[in-house]
């Protein structure tokens, strides 16, 4: 997938979460639903991202959630129910 495809993507779910007052929780927000809702392989390019190119276009909020929750993220799929 183009990650400049899963970059809109990711910054659309960190625009639905911007809105929370608590960033510890619009953070886990925004990994969670990644985690849950992604393919394994899209979140691997998306992390592989964030390491080669700093996260180019990715919002603050996303980037940091990315960052502070990289090992749950990179964890085998997970079928959401």
């Amino acid at each position: 997938m183009d990650v400049n495809n899963l970059v809109h993507m990711a910054n659309r779910i960190g625009e639905f979460f911007q809105a929370m007052p608590d960033r510890q929780e619009a953070m886990q927000g925004v990994a969670t639903h990644i985690r849950k809702f992604w393919d394994p392989r899209m979140r691997r390019q998306l992390l592989a991202h964030v390491e080669q190119q700093r996260g180019e276009g990715l919002s603050e909020l996303v980037l940091a959630a990315l960052q502070e929750h990289r090992a749950t993220l990179q964890e085998a799929g997970h079928i959401p129910r």
